[in-house]
């Protein structure tokens, strides 16, 4: 059985070059059975899911010994293909493929458990699952159960997946993992970088236990140009050489690689020119500029409004310098990609979309003023309301993590409170998309995102981040609300070693703000630790614990002076000492 999308009628290829290029063959046979169990579908998407999401082929094989294993079969490839494609852009491959494989596997497993096969697993709702994905330059690979995947690379044939197959004797042999069995699943995952030319084999045992490796590869060289035609050659040689079960094969050859680009499905790129330099009073765009907000070697930032419903909105153009840089470019509009797909009312809103000109991208205007500046107006704030204000960003944050996003520039002067209070991170030019990332193509990323005071100790190691990296900055926006001051100075960007990191001395905020609670400085201790591993794990522990005390998690004895104020303890030691001098030397004088 199976089932095929296709973006048009095109022969099973799709996208022509420099986007991803494919040809696919595929076919399935019952063979010597009553009923076909096993199932396959492909899923060849249109722009912009083609760049965001990549091609799909799926086979699953229903297990004989069960009457339902058929239905298992259709339902893992049908509904993977169904609801991957419906997982947010910004997921990666691989965190889009394994919820939804966990929530088909629990489907399965459900469906056996309520049914009269409950103490049975062989007679339920189980069946082998493979997956290949096609993603910008790089396949993605995830495997459960007997089926294969085979990479066809110039003349070597190479299988990328392992049998779950557990052999008893010569004759005797049981699937050891597949779908459906257990309400857990574990399934092999595996990422290859393409070459052009690459073909991929998806068979199921019907063909690989009956088909040997070099006659696999001497099936697919005779129909090198037509793969529909090798994939049925393949079943026909298989059924000749004995198979008495079902038999499924898909080919799939690689003919174009895209040039990879942070925003490929953008045409704006490409078709539209950077929007110019912007004067007050001008109409542009359908846009009546006010005035300039922000200026910088980047980009020029403008308040406006729109001329269509009157609303006041934020024009980001690009620099003089940077407009013919094509990755400054794709910045820009990343930024409004972003905002898009974020829904969080402590996050900056994306203008609605509208037919434009020129390139540049428009948010919400918020009537306010940035933390930087609040900070300033409030040196010595409540607890209460830096308590509200870190929660509020957590909450924003929170709205990235859940997409698979890092913000990577939380800062002060990227925080904005309206007038009733409301915090809302702004500004997405450092935010890093999984999903973008693979679109990408593994380009080399700027090692320290961000502003340095704010940035996470790991960047200064060249090491990719993580949701702890932005929750350090927020545990460093939190501590200098209260202090005025940083944790730890300005040394975490002179500290690109681990050993220079664990020499990092935290500053006690008690230094500062004798009226703060002596736990409340564990938990900022803890936010900002130069280890990610011993921060907190989530953001909602974070904010829990700058509410209360931690309990047993936290020290609960008040923090030695040294550690409170060293410079009172040094000088208190320095004074009994020059005390003991001038004794020691009165009584030598009276001697």
């Amino acid at each position: 059985m199976t089932l095929t999308r296709q973006a048009r009628p095109d022969g099973g290829r799709v996208s022509p070059s420099p986007r991803l290029d494919i040809a696919l063959g595929q076919a399935s046979d019952r063979g010597r059975k009553d009923i076909n169990q096993d199932f396959h579908g492909a899923c060849l998407p249109a722009e912009p899911q083609l760049s965001t999401k990549g091609t799909v082929v799926a086979l699953a094989d229903g297990i004989s010994s069960s009457a339902v294993s058929h239905i298992a079969s259709q339902t893992a490839v049908a509904g993977f293909l169904e609801d991957y494609y419906c997982t947010p852009d910004a997921w990666s491959v691989r965190k889009s493929a394994q919820r939804v494989l966990a929530a088909i596997n629990a489907w399965l497993h459900s469906q056996t458990r309520q049914g009269e096969y409950r103490h049975d697993a062989d007679r339920g709702y189980v069946c082998t699952f493979s997956a290949l994905i096609i993603k910008s330059a790089t396949a993605y690979l995830f495997h459960v159960g007997d089926a294969r995947i085979y990479r066809l690379r110039g003349h070597d044939l190479e299988q990328l997946t392992r049998d779950h197959r557990l052999r008893v004797s010569a004759d005797t042999s049981y699937l050891a993992r597949a779908l459906g069995v257990g309400p857990h699943l574990e399934i092999d995952y595996l990422a290859l970088p393409l070459e052009r030319g690459d073909l991929f084999i998806l068979a199921t045992d019907g063909v690989h236990e009956h088909i040997d490796a070099p006659r696999l590869g001497s099936l697919i060289s005779e129909h090198e140009e037509a793969l529909q035609a090798a994939a049925e050659g393949i079943i026909e040689q298989a059924l000749a050489r004995g198979s008495d079960d079902n038999l499924t094969v898909q080919l799939l050859r690689i003919d174009e690689l895209p040039a990879p680009t942070v925003l490929e499905h953008s045409r704006q790129l490409t078709e539209l020119p950077p929007a110019p330099l912007l004067e007050s009073r001008a109409v542009f765009d359908g846009y009546t500029i006010e005035r300039e907000l922000h200026a910088s070697s980047r980009s020029h930032v403008y308040l406006a409004t729109d001329n269509e419903c009157g609303e006041r909105v934020v024009l980001k153009v690009p620099s003089i310098d940077q407009r013919q840089d094509l990755a400054s470019l794709e910045h820009l509009m990343l930024e409004e990609w972003v905002a898009r797909r974020l829904h969080s009312p402590h996050v900056v809103r994306a203008a609605p979309a509208r037919q434009r000109r020129y390139l540049y991208a428009v948010n919400e205007f918020i009537e306010g003023q940035t933390l930087h500046q609040w900070m300033l107006d409030n040196p010595l704030p409540e607890l209460q309301r830096v308590r509200d204000i870190v929660g509020q960003i957590a909450q924003g944050l929170r709205a990235f993590h859940r997409l698979d996003m890092l913000h990577q520039d939380l800062r002060p002067q990227n925080i904005m409170l309206d007038h009733a209070g409301t915090v809302k991170i702004i500004d997405f030019g450092s935010v890093r998309v999984a999903g973008i990332d693979e679109i990408d193509g593994g380009a080399p990323q700027n090692p320290v995102p961000g502003t340095v005071q704010y940035a996470a100790p790991e960047y200064f190691l060249g090491l990719g981040g993580s949701p702890r990296s932005d929750l350090f900055s927020l545990g460093v926006i939190a501590y200098q609300m209260l202090t005025g001051t940083l944790p730890y100075g300005t040394e975490v960007a002179k500290a690109s070693t681990r050993t220079a990191q664990l020499r990092l001395g935290y500053r006690s905020a008690l230094q500062y703000r004798q009226d703060l609670p002596v736990w409340l400085d564990e938990v900022l201790k803890r936010a900002v630790h130069p280890d990610p591993s011993k921060r907190y794990a989530a953001l909602s522990e974070f904010t829990f614990d700058l509410c209360q005390p931690g309990g047993a998690r936290l020290a609960t004895q008040r923090p030695s002076l040294l550690e409170r104020n060293p410079v009172a303890v040094w000088q208190s030691v320095a004074l009994l000492l020059s005390v003991a001098l001038l004794l020691a030397l009165s009584r030598i004088a009276g001697s």
